[in-house]
């Protein structure tokens, strides 16, 4: 069986120094905000190529934290993706904001710049936006819009860590990059873990206050805050993590060449462009019997993942805040024929053949 993910695999080659940064730390006796998120912050602030990091509890974190440092009023609205995955929407709502959504370009899966300036209200407050599946934006369309009418942009980089556009790392175009290091991500820790990078020290300040309760101070509170701290044994793993990143997005990109050259035209293959260094977190290919193919597949010994079954506006979650009836045809046409192949930094070459001759004969 040739699995979509394997974790224990993934971090294999770095168990033994997983091992001897857990001892430091458990040693040290000093569990929360140390010396290893400090380092940690510097480094992935250095990676991206921007002035600030902070570490927090998880990207959804990231993303809530990041509206609520605008101290954007309530009822007001921000652009966002139509087929992003739900945390993305869920941030938006959890700062009493209207998420606005946007259809994507069919060819990138990431939101069409094309369609945001009709979109935009004398309600409209900021731009989020997603670098889905390790795919970076049209940055430089998504920042003439958002300079033009002063609005705030927000990049979720949940799946582009190293992703970059015309050269530029993602999470250094705006105001706030917001990162996920959920175990499967391409940086990915041994738990939930986030970050925060930006380039303003007024918006660092505020992360750095809001994650920790509100409070620059210990037990003196400046503002409703959060407990939303990265933990120094993650914040070791992750520096760890960290120095082999790019090896990681080498190695996806080449597996995903060798996926784009061998399946057959059937299949409907991710764009490439110069401009655009994609990472590959997900590797998704559409097809119109994409149900019918999962199943052929898993029948075959290949294990595949959707990402994602049901468009948000089809959540029951959302259906107090998202008006089902706008219809997102795009969206719908995307989560209804999309289908993630296998392709994490445990996989190798000859699993990667091995898949693909398997679909060239569905």
């Amino acid at each position: 069986m040739i699995e979509y993910e394997n974790l224990g695999k993934s971090n294999a080659v770095f168990f033994k120094e997983y091992e001897e940064s857990f001892a430091r730390t458990l040693q040290s006796g000093w569990y929360i905000l140390g010396n290893n998120v400090d380092n940690f912050e510097r480094e992935f602030a250095d990676y991206c190529g921007v002035k600030h990091c902070r570490g927090l509890a998880s990207g959804l974190d990231a993303l809530i934290l990041s509206l609520r440092a605008l101290e954007i009023e309530p009822g007001c609205e921000v652009i966002v993706p139509s087929n992003t995955y739900i945390a993305t929407i869920i941030s938006i709502i959890q700062n009493g904001l209207k998420p606005v959504l946007v259809e994507p370009d069919i060819a990138t899966y990431n939101i069409d710049p094309s369609k945001i300036e009709e979109n935009i209200t004398a309600k409209t407050r900021a731009i989020m936006i997603v670098h889905l599946y390790g795919k970076p934006c049209d940055m430089a369309s998504i920042m003439d819009i958002a300079q033009k009418l002063g609005l705030y942009v927000i990049e979720d980089c949940a799946q582009s860590h190293g992703a970059k556009f015309r050269g530029k790392v993602t999470g250094s175009f705006g105001d706030f990059g917001a990162f996920s290091f959920y175990p499967t991500k391409n940086l990915g820790a041994l738990g939930d873990a986030g970050a925060v990078t930006m380039n303003q020290l007024k918006y660092d300040t505020a992360i750095k206050r809001l994650r920790n309760y509100g409070s620059d101070v210990k037990y003196y509170n400046e503002t409703v805050g959060f407990n939303s701290r990265l933990g120094e044994m993650l914040a070791g793993f992750l520096s760890i993590k960290l120095k082999k990143l790019d090896e990681i997005n080498e190695h996806k990109r080449r597996l995903a060449s060798i996926y784009m050259k061998g399946l057959k035209s059937d299949f409907i293959k991710p764009q490439v462009h110069q401009d655009y260094y994609d990472v590959y977190h997900i590797f998704n290919i559409r097809h119109e019997k994409r149900d019918a193919l999962r199943e052929y597949l898993l029948k075959n010994g290949v294990k595949t993942e959707i990402h994602y079954p049901v468009a948000p506006h089809r959540q029951k979650a959302m259906k107090d805040f998202i008006d089902e009836k706008l219809g997102f045809e795009i969206s719908e046409l995307i989560h209804s024929t999309t289908l993630s192949l296998p392709i994490s930094f445990c996989h190798t070459d000859e699993e990667v053949y091995r898949v693909i001759e398997i679909m060239n004969k569905f």
